[in-house]
């Protein structure tokens, strides 16, 4: 049934499957949620037929349903109700599915571009626990923020993303009804003050917030978020229809609240401050009045670290009073007294957990059985930062001079300038994901960028899995940064970055074993490579691989009115090869405008074994083969040629997708028959 605030009608859509004994309007099981959603989705690396998927009876229902809805399900209500009505809840075929399968469905409509306005309202029933838009942003608009109110008031997770149609107060009135949020996110919406004010009294379990990208944000319009700044502007909604006296806080409210919960913060590329030191100020602020933070990305981070760790408080005050908040001396002693606290209650707990270790030895000493390990083997197990983070909790955060030390449990971290990696690292030590950006012009004092960034790196050395640099410099010149931090990366960035022919891109690969995700976004060289040079390409033995590889980019930048690159870089050929010979679990592939051939790379590397050898050695569960895993290939502006396409598509029986756009030596009629007799979706242009 369709109910409707002007009459009820009965919906031709009926409920699609029931489970014996069960209602309708299931609930999901509490802390069940899906995280495998990708795996599951694409099929995992061993367990999966010649498409690469592994279909599982409910699986085929949702992508049957996914392919039927505008035909079917969501045909007779866009017809006769979604333009005529304004319905408050719907009791159609959804409703009666657990909030996990509606919300994969949800998922799956939006990812293969099949989500409409009217399939939308159909899933949105009162036991979704996510929802996530960010695929389609076109379909966020007040009406539908008004249905999510209405019918989702139990939503966990809430992605909102580039919903530039939505009004501020309609933001404000949505968030309002949703209580339950953990992880709302905003990015490139017109979030402001007053939305952010009604996050931190209404969404008070919040913890991950994403206001990237909202340029109605000043770093003041945050404070809130820390418990400061709480009393509601006149510009805020005092009510509406949904929100009654009890549910909304009115305007005359002037009630102090405490931090929310927040473990992840991004706020990069918001507004501007009414003055310059506005965005440190803040961030220092936020740093000391939201204890649980783990995930930072915010304007002026490292500076606030550095302000906090020489206390130069003084240089905030104008800016707390403007902003009638407690200044940063004041917060900076609650911060020292919660420490403390909580240092306390470390050692009671410790001190608990000893005696339970002493029975536990004396009762397995009386059984023969084993002893507990050392507190070497323990300090070694618990890894490099152990005995840092015990020395620490023991001096209660005093360093060697008797000084009280900023210690957070940052450890994802972004927007950070490459001169104040110094001060983070002290204040941080436990961090294993970054975001640098390094200026070519900073005032180093007579330091290269590149020394600068590997004594910086050098605090997480062992530790850092995540790195991401943008440099508008040479690429070589970050080499002694990735030897530091290198050994323990998984994935790799570097934007911006200039090459040349002697670019030590295998010294690079050499540096980071580990890696899953490797991303080089450049500029070609601009000087072509010389002769000698490209006959000096030895044989190809013993050459650095990534064997864990999994994600592959190398995007080098181009005229939009050029043609084909300059084959400028012809050692790079080399690289190529090592790169996609020695990664075998190789899933996405993507290699822009390249200054050399690649052809006859992929050539060289389908011919590591035929495509007979290579199908035997799948049904032997042999090791991988290059190329035989991949996804999702982009090739824009290369040489490649549709007959190797071809051979890529025949020994990657996964492979989905294929771009290759502006390839030169690729007819329409090669594309138009390639595109005709496969089941890979090939784009030219």
């Amino acid at each position: 049934m369709v109910h409707s605030q002007k009459e009820s009608t009965p919906c031709l859509a009926m409920p699609l499957f029931r489970a014996p004994g069960e209602r309708g309007g299931a609930k999901a099981r509490p802390g069940r949620r899906r995280r495998t959603r990708n795996t599951e989705w694409m099929g995992s690396c061993g367990n999966t037929d010649k498409n690469g998927l592994v279909l599982s009876l409910t699986r085929l229902c949702l992508l049957s349903l996914a392919d039927n809805m505008k035909a079917v399900w969501a045909k007779d209500y866009a017809d006769n109700y979604l333009d005529h009505y304004s319905f408050r809840y719907i009791m159609g075929p959804f409703n009666v599915l657990p909030g996990e399968l509606v919300e994969e469905l949800t998922w799956l409509l939006c990812t293969r571009k099949q989500m409409t306005r009217a399939a939308l309202h159909l899933v949105l029933v009162p036991q979704l626990r996510g929802l996530s838009l960010e695929s389609c942003p076109g379909l966020v608009t007040s009406a539908l923020c008004a249905h999510i109110a209405a019918r989702c008031q139990g939503l966990w997770s809430l992605d909102l993303s580039g919903g530039q149609q939505l009004l501020s107060k309609v933001l404000s009135e949505t968030l309002c009804c949703l209580p339950a949020l953990r992880s709302l996110s905003l990015a490139g919406t017109p979030c402001d003050r007053c939305v952010i004010k009604t996050i931190a009294h209404r969404c008070r379990l919040l913890r991950h917030l994403d206001i990237s990208r909202c340029h109605l944000l000043s770093p003041a319009a945050l404070l809130p978020l820390g418990g400061g700044g709480s009393f509601l502007s006149s510009d805020c909604p005092s009510r509406s229809p949904r929100c009654t006296s009890k549910s909304f806080i009115s305007s005359s409210c002037s009630a102090p609240l405490s931090p929310l919960p927040l473990s992840s913060l991004l706020a990069l590329d918001i507004g501007f401050g009414e003055q310059e030191g506005d965005p440190v100020a803040a961030a220092a602020y936020l740093l000391l009045s939201l204890p649980s933070l783990e995930r930072v990305a915010m304007e002026g981070l490292t500076q606030a670290c550095c302000l906090i760790q020489h206390r130069r408080f003084d240089q905030t005050e104008e800016f707390t009073d403007r902003e009638g908040v407690p200044r940063l001396g004041e917060v900076w002693r609650e911060w020292r007294h919660r420490q403390g606290t909580d240092s306390w209650g470390k050692k009671r707990e410790g001190a608990a957990a000893g005696e339970e270790e002493e029975e536990e030895e004396e009762e397995g000493t009386l059984w023969g059985g084993y002893g507990s390990e050392s507190e070497e083997d323990a300090s070694r197990a618990e890894g490099p930062n152990c005995s840092l983070n015990q020395t620490e909790n023991n001096k209660r955060g005093r360093d060697s001079s008797g000084d009280e030390r900023l210690i957070l449990l940052l450890k994802d971290v972004k927007g950070l300038s490459c001169d104040s990696l110094d001060s983070l690292s002290r204040a941080c030590p436990n961090i294993y994901s970054i975001s640098v950006n390094v200026d070519d012009f900073e005032n180093t004092g007579g330091r290269s960028q590149g020394s600068l960034l590997a004594a910086g790196l050098q605090t997480w050395s062992g530790q850092l899995r995540s790195l991401s640099v943008h440099y508008p410099g040479p690429l070589a010149d970050l080499l002694p940064a990735l030897q530091v931090a290198g050994s323990s990366l998984v994935s790799l960035a570097l934007e911006g970055v200039k090459t040349s022919p002697h670019t030590p891109l295998l010294e690079v690969i050499e540096a980071c074993p580990r890696l899953r995700d490797l991303l080089i976004s450049a500029e070609p060289p601009t000087t072509p490579q010389g002769a000698a040079d490209e006959e000096d390409q030895g044989d190809g033995q013993d050459l650095p691989q990534l064997p864990n590889l999994c994600s592959l980019t190398l995007n080098f930048s181009y005229e939009h009115s050029q043609m084909k690159p300059v084959m400028s870089w012809m050692s790079l050929k080399r690289v190529l090869k090592c790169l996609l010979a020695g990664s075998p679990l190789l899933e996405k592939l993507s290699l822009v405008s390249l200054p050399c051939p690649l052809d006859c790379v992929l050539e060289d590397v389908l011919h590591v074994l035929d495509l007979d050898q290579y199908l035997f050695a799948e049904s032997t569960n042999s090791p991988p083969m290059p190329l035989g895993r991949v996804q999702r290939i982009d090739l824009p502006r290369t040489d490649v040629k549709m007959l190797t396409v071809r051979s890529v598509m025949q020994r990657s029986q996964r492979l989905k997708y294929v771009d290759v756009s502006y390839c030169w030596r690729i007819s329409q009629l090669e594309w138009l028959n390639c595109e005709t007799s496969s089941k890979v979706q090939v784009v030219w242009s």
